[in-house]
């Protein structure tokens, strides 16, 4: 056994261990999504889904966040889904901030400002984000179907337990990660003609051997105004990242330059 094995074992016991907590509670209910958090418009758009295919069974929180809970599923073929719930409930201070990532980008034309067509909104900027990245050829979990708040996508991992990020795992070549990683970087901005925004070690899984970019809600169009620094400082982020292990870095000015020229690393 190399010495990596254990860690991942030890990893991958402990996500089955939150999982489990997670689904506990919802393990013999038939809708385990019924929760005090989700209004009634969010679970009428969820039978939607229901009805109309996408989703057969949900199963129960993977993950919880400020703005989201993502919820383990699957469709009718038994094949695993992550439904992303955006909550309809959010401060100011998250409308502020989405409102940032939203004004600017000519994709997103007269933006409301109550509450739920923001989030909305919010949810289909998602979609579009992981759609244009798809096509463009860069690993991040499959769009299936947004409705509403409710964003319906591949689950990245193994029957309800998702894949390690980036920051939890050994790995045995840095270096080809880095490169992988860099090459996503350019290829959102030349094809999929977007930024990711906050890319870090914190929103790239590791899954069968490759990098996958996820949490693209706040990603924008290259047209926004500050999409030049926002890749800078994904690259930056990056960079930092990488700096433990003893490989050659891009720097990053100079990376972003080649990059907004228009060049595929």
């Amino acid at each position: 056994m190399s010495e990596e094995e254990p860690r991942e074992l030890e990893y991958k016991q402990r996500r089955i261990e939150e999982r489990d907590r997670y689904l506990v509670r919802d393990r013999d209910e038939e809708e385990a999504v019924l929760e005090e958090v989700f209004d009634k418009a969010t679970l009428l758009s969820l039978y939607k889904l229901m009805r109309q295919g996408y989703i057969y069974r949900v199963y129960g929180a993977v993950s919880s966040g400020k703005e989201s809970r993502v919820y383990w599923a699957k469709n009718k073929i038994g094949e695993d889904l992550a439904v992303k719930i955006y909550l309809t409930v959010t401060s100011a201070f998250g409308r502020k901030s989405m409102l940032k990532y939203i004004e600017g980008d000519p994709r997103f034309q007269k933006v409301k400002r109550d509450v739920r067509a923001l989030i909305k909104l919010w949810a289909s900027k998602e979609f579009k984000n992981l759609e244009q990245a798809y096509e463009a050829g860069i690993r991040v979990p499959k769009p299936i179907v947004v409705r509403d708040n409710i964003l319906v996508m591949e689950f990245i991992g193994d029957n309800g337990v998702p894949a390690p990020i980036l920051k939890d795992i050994v790995l045995d070549d840095p270096g080809e990660v880095y490169r992988k990683i860099v090459r996503y970087i350019s290829l959102l901005w030349v094809k999929a003609e977007i930024v990711h925004g906050d890319l870090s070690e914190y929103n790239i899984m590791f899954w069968r051997s490759e990098p996958v970019i996820f949490d693209l809600s706040q990603a924008l169009s290259i047209e926004h105004p500050n999409a030049y620094l926002l890749l800078v400082r994904d690259i930056s982020n990056i960079n930092s990242f990488f700096s433990k292990f003893n490989i050659d870095l891009y720097d990053e000015e100079a990376l972003a330059s080649r990059i907004a020229s228009g060049e595929i690393l």
